[in-house]
């Protein structure tokens, strides 16, 4: 497994809540936080090599994710609450204002933390996720003409039975999810195989065939699987059930201009955050730097480290000097 360094607890003020947190190196601090289903360890190429370049890398388990709180209440996992987190987090570790870079459901918290806290707020990164609103449950089921199991985001609205379909098959969502992005004509090919679209790969995952090849090194899927199948999916589903809420409680996340400087990486084989969603950050971000990573999937922070890292610290270093 690559190497890690160990998370430490750090109780947040007044909330209830201890974030499994994972630093390394010292100054200007640059904040990771990772998607689903994902964790901290996700940013593990990143953390290191941001260290190395003279920052205070930190890349905590987000709530409900990993060793860190996860309250039972689906309220608990608003943007409200998500991004207060991280700005308690700052308040812990003594931090005045960092740089926020997210992934994937990750995005979407640095980009609204950067709406909603704008004065602990350096700059933000986006990794395949764009500064947007989060889309309505009613948009992803239109999708699928309605019907839910075949869309995850408007399954995963059905209390209590994703997450007990999904508990019991760790090792097979895992192995498909953490992999290299294939080529979309592939992908699009199997999601279509019974003639109507499948965008669910978290329901029966055994349908579903093994693309691309698997990230990181021996040990590292084992890893996630150890955590996922201690901890549940639970937690990170919980963030979807309050996408709709996001939307109504914060209707300017997504349309308000940000004056900050914004890096934005796209993958080309990303077949759910396309790349051309990007194409309104232009008018909304002041100071806009974007590149476009081809032959890579999703997750392009571990499939191709050494572009992402050339990527994200060059950008750092125009931008925090």
């Amino acid at each position: 497994m690559h190497p890690f360094p160990v998370a430490t607890p750090i109780e947040l003020a007044g909330r209830g809540v201890t974030l499994a947190t994972h630093q390394a190196g010292s100054g200007p601090a640059v904040v990771f936080c990772h998607g689903f289903p994902d964790l901290g360890f996700g940013w593990r190429y990143q953390l290191e090599a941001t260290a190395a370049a003279g920052f205070h890398a930190i890349a905590p388990d987000q709530r409900g994710y990993g060793a860190s709180t996860a309250p039972a209440e689906i309220g608990a996992y608003g943007l409200t609450e998500l991004t207060g987190d991280l700005v308690a987090l700052l308040d812990a570790l003594e931090i005045e204002r960092a740089w926020f870079v997210g992934h994937d459901w990750g995005g979407f918290v640095v980009w609204a933390t950067a709406v909603l806290h704008p004065e602990r707020v350096l700059g933000v990164g986006g990794l395949c996720t764009p500064y947007m609103a989060f889309p309505s449950v009613e948009k992803h089921l239109a999708v699928v003409g309605g019907e839910a199991i075949r869309q995850y985001v408007a399954w995963f609205q059905e209390p209590d039975v994703p997450e007990a379909e999904m508990d019991a098959a760790v090792r097979p969502i895992l192995t498909r999810i953490f992999r290299s992005g294939a080529p979309l004509e592939e992908a699009i090919r199997y999601a279509l195989a019974d003639g109507k679209l499948n965008m669910n790969p978290f329901h029966r995952p055994e349908a579903w065939p093994v693309l691309g090849r698997a990230l990181g090194e021996p040990g590292d899927l084992d890893h996630y699987c150890e955590v996922y199948e201690r901890t549940g999916f639970r937690g990170g589903v919980n963030w979807y059930r309050n996408g709709d809420r996001n939307a109504a409680e914060h209707p300017t996340i997504g349309k308000q201009k940000l004056d900050i400087p914004c890096l934005m990486l796209t993958a080309e084989r990303d077949p759910g955050l396309r790349p051309e969603f990007t194409d309104p950050m232009h008018a909304l971000c002041s100071d806009l730097e974007l590149h476009h990573i081809k032959k890579v999937g999703h997750w392009l922070q571990q499939e191709v480290p050494e572009e992402v890292n050339a990527r994200l610290l060059g950008w750092l270093a125009r931008v925090a000097g």
